[in-house]
């Protein structure tokens, strides 16, 4: 079955930048690839995700800060992150999700800490 790896997280200080990567073993026709994240005592969240196509949505809160790719070439998906807030803090995970065939992949999160 697909797997999914994400990397880049780690610990900025707020106004600094990350970008996280999100390796894919295989590529699903059609799929919607998406970045969610959840902070400590709050509901995992939407962040951004990016169709098959190319097409890209983003929550609110991280709109002109965040941009969301795909390298297909690598089989992997990238979120950089720019003018980190407190707020941002979260464990960020990928997620492959598709209506056919039918499939909802996540990986292992990776931790973003802003703080200084």
């Amino acid at each position: 079955q697909v797997q999914l790896e994400e990397s880049g997280g780690g610990l900025v200080q707020p106004g600094g930048s990350l970008r996280l990567s999100c390796a894919a073993s295989a590529v699903v026709p059609f799929s919607v690839m998406r970045w969610y994240r959840q902070a400590a005592g709050k509901e995992r969240e939407l962040v951004a995700e990016i169709t098959s196509s190319g097409n890209t949505n983003y929550v609110e809160s991280v709109k002109g800060r965040f941009t969301i790719s795909r390298e297909n070439s690598k089989n992997t998906m990238y979120l950089q992150m720019n003018s980190l807030k407190f707020e941002d803090t979260a464990v960020y995970n990928c997620n492959m999700w598709g209506r056919n065939p039918p499939i909802n992949v996540w990986g292992q999160g990776t931790r973003v800490t802003v703080s200084s």
